[in-house]
């Protein structure tokens, strides 16, 4: 299965972000396979700096290394698929600012929930960031449903555990991009929610 065939924004009615920089994972996958899957925020302002792009993107550096610092050696995100980790953003744009609108959230939540659910026996989800973990929120609000993640800073709340429909949920920060290498006090707690989430895996 290729995910993009599957999930698809028809319109881009977002106005804060690019459209031209438009990117859901187009890798080859068996969806029965992912156990765990990492969110991140939005597709980088280089298409080429995207998790699956060839040659040495920079989501995949950074993301290497996280998993390198929860002990996990790995050379490739295609090590991590066939370990059953599946990655994407929340949002499926690049960003043409710092932050993103609620609204903008808001709408690609519906694409990341059309995601989520081709994945039937994921175990464990990484929301690496505020924007992942607004989106979830958002998912579960539309179904009805109490917040997944309670309001407050991650910090503080990281280490309590949450489950969105039976499934471990971990909000943690985000590790796609330079941002990682610069904010080095955040990377030992990538790590720990790393391993935590592979351990249900085990």
């Amino acid at each position: 299965m290729r995910t993009y065939q599957r999930v698809r924004c028809e319109h881009f009615p977002c106005a804060d972000v690019r459209h031209d920089v438009y990117a859901v994972p187009t890798v080859d996958i068996k969806p029965e396979r992912v156990a765990i899957i990492m969110i991140s925020e939005a597709a980088p302002a280089d298409p080429n700096d995207y998790y699956y792009a060839r040659g040495n993107p920079l989501f995949a550096r950074t993301t290497l290394q996280a998993f390198e610092d929860a002990g996990v050696q790995v050379a490739s995100i295609k090590d991590l698929l066939q370990r059953g980790v599946y990655f994407t953003t929340a949002v499926k744009c690049a960003k043409t600012d710092y932050g993103i609108e609620t609204s903008t959230i808001k709408e690609c939540a519906c694409l990341l929930e059309q995601e989520l659910a081709l994945f039937p026996n994921a175990r464990a989800y990484l929301l690496m960031g505020d924007v992942a973990i607004k989106s979830l929120n958002y998912i579960a609000a539309r179904a009805g449903e109490a917040r997944v993640i309670p309001a407050g800073s991650t910090y503080k709340i990281r280490s309590e555990k949450f489950f969105w429909r039976d499934k471990r949920v971990f909000p943690s920060y985000l590790q796609a991009g330079p941002s990682f290498f610069i904010e080095k006090s955040k990377r030992k707690m990538i790590a720990q929610d790393i391993a935590s989430a592979l351990r249900l895996i085990k």
